[in-house]
């Protein structure tokens, strides 16, 4: 599953990142690496973007980045 199929209030594991080249390093670099807890705190309306807590913090991820992201629950 990936970062997009959780709904508001779900956590999981980055499992992987599934994309490779400049669009892995940005969303490396925004700390989201695998074996990291992630959860959902909320979508937009429109589904983008999505907000998440990752390390303390939240982050904004758009739809594209979401879908590359690998979820294990």
């Amino acid at each position: 599953m990936t970062l997009r199929d959780l709904k508001p209030g779900e956590a999981g594991v980055v499992a992987s990142i599934g994309t490779k080249g400049a669009m892995k390093r940005r969303i490396m670099d925004m700390g989201v690496t695998p074996g990291t807890q992630i959860r959902v705190i909320k979508v937009a309306p429109l589904g983008d973007p999505i907000e998440v807590n990752i390390r303390g913090y939240e982050l904004s991820l758009r739809k594209e980045e979401a879908d590359q992201i690998l979820i294990n629950k």
